[in-house]
């Protein structure tokens, strides 16, 4: 069952309950998850007892993907309130973490829902995880909106080992918002300035290779400058102000009005040809601690791919330039060096105060830092019609006037959707609970595809929804297009069937439908959530393993959890005379033991290319390239197979169906995948926002465009109303018929 509200904080101690359980008062909503919560002994930080996070080998669901304590509080006591949630956490890795060099992190999150479902108030420490085995003392300020309605808090272990939480505090600091900028609107001067900063701060952060710019904390520099370069008059004014609050960070930085001239500085004139240079080497970008494929370093070189003689020479708007080192000679590094940017400096600003989204700078900020990432690093401008400089400026003014978390959110979510990048997210979301029904598109149309129990009975499959809450189906699908990031028309259409209909819990909402013979209907539907985790409705498929025809077997990779589950279906498998796989999904477990079955030479995945950034603005990039091998595996299955897919298939499940493709190891059943592939790379931004993109280009075998395009079906299909209506799946038809057809000849 979901997590209940209790009153107030309560057994923050952890001395209440019994060793070996769940602790009083707390609960954990990935019990059973592949995670255990219990009370121990082991070293607590105070007291007698702490709580303990265990990773578990017996999980079943695929779904959670941490381990998780926490709390669900009351808001009402602390509306209108700055609160500070503080405690001592530690964590321990597995030895599988070991062997992979890498380790567990545990994190302590604050989050505050409010009305309706939409989100306040969010620092899940991203940032800042704890890694260390001694208690590590933690901190979050956050403001309580005014209409919350929960404050949630507690501790997650992301990975393997084990992470403990003890002598947790809650204390009310004083009146929220002190301190936050309202919501203002930008004149057009305030907007050239604030680009002008943002193309600077992008320079200096990723290519001035110096210990302070390495060191700085972006965040907060680029909420202090935006508060001090933002009212600037004039480029004069401009110029003079980004001088102050750049130089003690990057004193070689040069900054003036367009059209003057700079000298550049002698170090620079005098380096020898061979000289050791320092640059920035960056294979993609790492942008935090998390193990990554991806990083970013300074490197040493007498023969390094950027020219010291050579600076940035940016036009950063607004009628200022710059020039940025990008390559600092060893020999006069620290005539270079600067002081690392850490902690904030605005005039009465309060000591407790936090960058949260409802703060004007932080949200300015947040489009600044997320603008940036994408402009040096994102791998896919030239497949993607963008204006990306547009962008920024469309999203720097929606920005200064959202009036919450949720509205901010928003104007980010545009800001990724114009990436048309199927990994593109921003978290969290608003905690929405999906409705009791299920649609799909037909055409233009959305049809209801499958129906919850207790929902009236008038609503029926296969009817066509015209209107959610008195909305014009078309007025919402036109509303969420400007939202979701999506690289195929078929993804972008799976993502807004996602979206449809969801809500806070327990709200009632209205459904109005016509049915295939033109009658109109209108149905009151709740939403009711059955866990912490409430999972949308589904249409219903075959069980695994089962005869579609005869000696036909059905695999619905979708729902294969864990590696056991596809292992248990192999004998069955070896003696099908066929087999449909299903893959309209994301297959969570290791997918090439699937590959293996099917090959008798060793087949190669598709080429991954990391792009290795040595200069701005995507300048002379390179990639590097990778791939990999699966081996043939006994036992070998029958040639005579269908894959069914669709949009709804993205990355892992597209490196599987390109392998498909490539070799022709099956017919593929169905409509083209989501046209996004390749390991994503998050980060955080100010206000606590997490995005998730793709941070790598993926070619097909053939060298040909992936992006945007995907795996295309040799037998498209498409659905029909009077299918759906009488229950049909058409697409596991056509499938289970082709695969009959190749049976039959032999």
């Amino acid at each position: 069952m979901a997590t209940q509200a209790i009153p107030a904080p309560t057994n923050l101690d952890f001395e209440e309950g019994t060793i070996g359980d769940i602790p009083v008062s707390w609960a954990s909503p990935t019990q059973r998850n592949g995670y255990t919560v219990r009370l121990t002994d082991e070293a607590p930080k105070r007291g007698q007892l702490c709580v303990e996070i265990a990773k578990s080998e017996d999980g079943e669901s695929r779904d959670v993907s941490f381990g998780n304590v926490m709390q669900m509080i009351d808001a009402a006591p602390f509306r209108g309130k700055r609160l500070r949630f503080t405690g001592w956490a530690r964590t321990r890795s597995a030895i599988t973490d070991w062997l992979k060099l890498s380790s567990s992190k545990a994190q302590a999150w604050l989050r505050v829902d409010r009305s309706l479902g939409t989100i306040g108030f969010f620092d899940n420490m991203q940032d800042r995880p704890i890694r260390s085995s001694s208690w590590h003392h933690f901190e979050i300020v956050g403001d309580i909106a005014n209409d919350a309605e929960h404050i949630n808090l507690g501790l997650i272990l992301q990975g393997n080992g084990k992470a403990w939480l003890d002598d947790v505090q809650i204390e009310v600091l004083g009146e929220g918002g002190k301190g936050n900028q309202p919501p203002v609107e930008l004149s057009q001067r305030q907007l050239d300035n604030i680009i002008a900063l943002t193309r600077l701060i992008g320079y200096v952060r990723f290519f001035h290779p110096t210990d302070a710019a390495a060191e700085t904390n972006w965040d907060l520099f680029t909420i202090n400058a935006i508060r001090r370069v933002e009212g600037a008059g004039s480029p004069e004014e401009l110029a003079l102000l980004l001088k102050e609050v750049l130089h003690p960070v990057a004193p070689t930085v040069q900054i003036g009005v367009r059209d003057s001239e700079f000298a550049l500085t002698k170090p620079s004139d005098d380096v020898e040809s061979n000289a050791s240079v320092r640059y920035w080497e960056h294979r993609g970008v790492k942008l935090d601690d998390s193990g990554s494929i991806y990083s970013s370093k300074r490197l040493t070189s007498s023969n390094a791919p950027v020219n010291p003689k050579e600076p940035i020479r940016g036009d950063l708007g607004g009628g200022v330039i710059a020039l940025v080192p990008t390559a600092i000679p060893m020999k006069d590094a620290v005539s270079y060096e600067g002081v690392a940017f850490k902690n904030l400096v605005i005039d009465n600003l309060p000591d407790d105060w936090k960058p949260s989204a409802d703060d004007r700078s932080t949200r300015l900020a947040a489009v600044v830092s997320t603008w940036n990432v994408f402009q040096h690093f994102y791998p896919y401008f030239d497949v993607v019609d963008i204006d990306w400089h547009k962008e920024l400026a469309r999203a720097l003014v929606a920005s200064a006037t959202d009036d919450s978390a949720s509205a901010f959110s928003h104007s980010l979510e545009q800001l990724i959707a114009a990436l048309r990048d199927g990994h593109g997210r921003v978290f969290p979301m608003s905690r929405f609970v999906p409705p009791p029904v299920a649609f799909d598109w037909v055409g233009d149309s959305i049809v209801v595809t499958a129906i919850g129990k207790d929902v009236d009975e008038r609503l029926h499959i296969g009817d066509v929804v015209k209107e959610i809450d008195g909305e014009s189906i078309d007025t919402i699908v036109a509303s969420l297009r400007g939202r979701i990031s999506a690289a195929t028309p078929g993804y972008l259409r799976n993502r807004i069937l996602s979206q449809l209909g969801y809500g806070a819990n327990r709200s009632s909402f209205s459904l109005k439908t016509r049915s295939p013979d033109g009658e109109l209907k209108e149905i009151s539907l709740e939403r009711v959530a059955t866990s912490n985790f409430p999972q949308p409705l589904r249409e219903s498929h075959p069980d695994q393993g089962s005869e579609l025809a005869d000696g036909v077997v059905y695999v619905d990779l979708d729902r294969v959890n864990r590696q056991h589950e596809f292992t248990k279906l192999i004998p069955k498998l070896a003696k099908a005379k066929g087999i449909v796989f299903d893959l309209r999904g994301y297959p969570s477990f290791r997918f090439t033991r699937v590959i293996s079955h099917l090959i008798d030479e060793p087949v190669t995945s598709a080429q991954w290319h990391i792009p290795l950034v040595h200069h701005p603005d995507q300048r002379d990039t390179k990639y590097t390239f990778s791939n990999w091998k699966v081996r043939p595996r006994s036992p070998r299955f029958t040639k005579n197979i269908a894959f069914v897919t669709d949009g709804q298939a993205i990355s892992a499940a597209e490196t599987l169906m390109g392998i498909v493709e490539h070799y022709k190891l099956a017919e593929i059943v169905g409509q083209p995948t989501a046209g996004t592939n390749g390991n994503i790379n998050p980060f955080t931004v100010p206000g606590g926002f997490s995005i998730v993109w793709t941070g790598m280009r993926v070619l097909k075998h053939d060298g040909s465009q992936h992006h945007g395009i995907g795996i295309q079906p040799t037998i498209p299909v498409s659905r029909t109303i009077e299918g759906i209506a009488a229950g049909r799946d058409e697409f596991l038809e056509q499938a289970v018929a082709t695969v009959v057809q190749q049976i039959e000849p032999n």
